[in-house]
């Protein structure tokens, strides 16, 4: 095949397993998709995909094979490219980084205001986005991550571990005769959780099995919006301990950290970047920016609350 967008059109369909979404992911509408995806079938001669109930399509055996061709050169496009950006020298360009909610919101934007102000031409794209973005692919040149890295392309540094506790409103905590003195106590007080159906989250999987449903009587996807109920006084909330111990509109239910939630803080690169200027420059200011405040990320209470 001539057209390096024909095979793109069937990987993008193929992983995404739907029209609409593979559309989001080319940048075009749903109705222009479903041209090309017909165009190219009349083309081949040959049924690329099934398409099932629910707007689900199915590649056959055919749209597999162009799809797993079509991810091959991918592969060598992509590897090219880190190869020739990692041979960059340059303190200028464009550098995408990916982070959580918490950590942009918390602590992130002032080491970014100081690596903008060191180093001018280079814009940073910050991609606030709690999926784990693929490096391989160039959705990020340097994710902020709450994992160790497990795919052996990438090259990173801890910088930290990370502490979660239980939070409320000092007024919250006055109603109810002050702190609790352990976590099995939690059953008892109005809580603020994760949507119901959330799972693979191991700080809404604790508070699943730490409490039952009725318990819950606040429930949304976003740790920050947790943080601003907790502030209201709706209940305790379960939180890492960098985005509430310097919040002076809670404080801790519990005096300790969850020491069964202590995660990692990871700051990564794909191997084939980690020599550029830039993709460096953003480790050494921003990622030993992070490490200064590992008492903050590790639950350490000599930190001076900041009012907001």
């Amino acid at each position: 095949m001539d057209d390096w967008n024909e095979l793109r059109l069937a990987l993008a369909i193929q992983r995404a397993g739907s029209l609409t979404a593979a559309a989001i992911t080319l940048g075009v509408d749903h109705s222009t998709t479903f041209r090309r995806l017909k165009a190219l079938e009349d083309k081949v001669g040959l049924r690329l995909f099934e398409r099932l109930p629910g707007g689900v399509y199915q590649a056959t055996e055919a749209g597999a094979r162009m799809a797993a061709g079509a991810e091959r050169m991918e592969d060598e496009a992509l590897a090219l490219d880190r190869d020739i950006s990692g041979r960059d020298h340059r303190l200028s360009g464009r550098l995408t980084v990916t982070s959580s909610e918490t950590l942009a919101y918390s602590r992130l934007t002032p080491l970014l205001a100081a690596f903008q102000q060191t180093h001018p031409g280079i814009v940073v794209e910050l991609v606030i986005d709690n999926r784990v973005l693929s490096l391989s692919r160039r959705e990020a040149d340097i994710a902020l991550r709450p994992i160790r890295p497990k795919e052996g392309d990438l090259w990173g540094r801890r910088l930290s571990a990370i502490a979660w506790g239980l939070y409320a409103a000092p007024a919250y905590l006055e109603a109810i005769g002050g702190p609790l003195s352990n976590p099995s106590e939690i059953d008892r007080h109005s809580l603020i959780g994760w949507e119901e159906t959330t799972s693979g989250i191991g700080a809404a999987d604790w508070l699943s099995r730490a409490a039952p449903s009725k318990a819950f009587v606040y429930r949304t996807n976003s740790l920050v919006n947790q943080l601003v109920a907790a502030k209201a006084g709706i209940g305790l909330a379960l939180m890492p301990c960098y985005l509430a111990d310097h919040d002076a509109g809670v404080a801790r239910a519990l005096s300790e950290p969850l020491k069964e939630l202590e995660g990692e803080l990871w700051i990564v690169t794909h191997a084939d970047l980690k020599n550029t200027a830039r993709v460096r420059a953003f480790f050494d200011l921003v990622g030993e920016g992070l490490i200064r405040e590992r008492p903050l990320f590790e639950g350490e209470k000599n930190q001076t609350p900041s009012p907001r």
